[in-house]
């Protein structure tokens, strides 16, 4: 296998710098998956419109074959102001594409008109262009709303562009890739009281800051020192003004973990943490979970294929298990939770700059777009060839 000379490169380029422009966040991609419509449409694809809301399915069938597989990229952006001052930078205040979606979005698109115009392959190919990965499990809605009722396939692979990871190199795992997640929030209440006056009261901002350090021997000294969990606090509110004990504090953070019995872990010794607090200090305290998301898990046979076919584009030497795997997390893990497949990681060179996921200013890296669309093209013929 051989990277492709896309003939429409330029063009490709400019509609990627086109959708960074005019990022969109969660269940709002209207002009995005316009776009999508328009060239898919464009290149003869059946077209499929609102599942997820803002969701674009395009699908291409060539031969007899009854096998089909499925292609996804996200299409939203995050609530972030960009910091760049390129000519393509974000045309809409506080929204970004800071994690490379319009180029996930940009390469699938890329793939979908190569193979439409001369793809080998036999069956049915399935692009999924989801909305809302970073806020709001879009993926988990596209399932639940039938996207593999009405579109069945058997395998579905996924795709992220890496900083860090040099050009014309990828990353494929086996087994877990990123991290399950879900968020958690601790309720702190005592008793109101004059700051004056503390012994009047019971003081949730004491307590909540006690817990606050409790919560950090969770990893070090629940889970065997050879998993990987993260317990993060990442926002506390409580009190009104300097001179009153207030009745509430919150406390809000994450849980993540590669396995369930390691995050089944993180929560028991968050809740009993959470109960010792509460008896020493008088107060109550409720924990509530939400935004749950399962690790994203590469299945045997979907990774070997994938594994094989960056090999063979990129070079043995330039496809390896590392970086490790991620604690952050990928809504993709709902549909690799419905059906088997690969996520995989693709090189966007060095994280230089603030050109990292989720700066304000990164940027995806256009060299990056030639491989990536070779790389969907060959896993499609590879997935969906004669000897397959």
């Amino acid at each position: 296998m051989q990277v492709l000379d896309l003939p429409y490169l330029a063009e490709l380029t400019a509609l990627r710098r086109d959708l960074h422009a005019h990022p969109e966040t969660a269940f709002h991609e209207t002009r995005t998956a316009q776009v999508v419509a328009k060239e898919l449409a464009a290149y003869g694809l059946e077209v499929h419109q609102g599942l997820a809301k803002t969701g674009v399915v395009g699908v291409l069938r060539r031969g007899n074959s009854h096998r089909a597989i499925a292609l996804r990229a996200d299409m939203d952006a995050l609530p972030l102001a960009e910091r760049n001052d390129f000519p393509h930078r974000s045309c809409h205040e506080g929204r970004m594409h800071a994690c490379g979606h319009d180029g996930h979005t940009a390469m699938l698109l890329g793939a979908a008109r190569w193979l439409a115009e001369r793809g080998r392959f036999d069956g049915t190919l399935v692009f999924v262009f989801q909305p809302a990965e970073e806020e709001e499990n879009g993926a988990e809605v596209m399932v639940r709303e039938g996207l593999f009722q009405r579109f069945p396939v058997s395998r579905v692979f996924g795709l992220h562009n890496w900083p860090g990871l040099p050009l014309g190199h990828m990353a494929v795992h086996d087994g877990p890739v990123m991290a399950g997640t879900c968020v958690f929030r601790i309720a702190v209440e005592g008793h109101g009281a004059h700051a004056a006056m503390p012994q009047e009261g019971r003081d949730p901002v004491v307590a909540a800051s006690q817990l606050v350090l409790a919560l950090q021997t969770i990893v070090s000294r629940n889970l065997d020192p050879l998993e990987a969990g993260v317990v993060s606090v990442t926002q506390i509110h409580g009190g009104t003004t300097s001179n009153i004990i207030p009745d509430r504090v919150v406390l809000e953070g994450t849980l993540r973990s590669f396995k369930p019995q390691v995050q089944a872990r993180l929560e028991e010794s968050l809740e009993r943490l959470c109960n010792g607090v509460a008896t020493s200090y008088g107060v109550q305290v409720r924990v509530s979970y939400d935004e749950r998301i399962p690790a994203t898990v590469n299945a045997p046979a979907e990774t070997a294929l994938c594994r094989r076919v960056a090999r063979a584009l990129c070079g043995a030497g330039a496809v390896a298990e590392s970086p490790a795997p991620s604690l952050a997390a990928e809504d993709f893990a709902f549909m690799l939770q419905a059906k088997p497949g690969c996520y995989v990681w693709l090189g966007n060179g060095p994280g230089e700059g603030g050109c990292t996921l989720h700066n304000p200013r990164y940027d995806f890296n256009d060299q990056a777009l030639t491989l990536g669309v070779s790389y969907w093209v060959a896993l499609a013929e590879a997935a969906l060839g004669s000897e397959a």
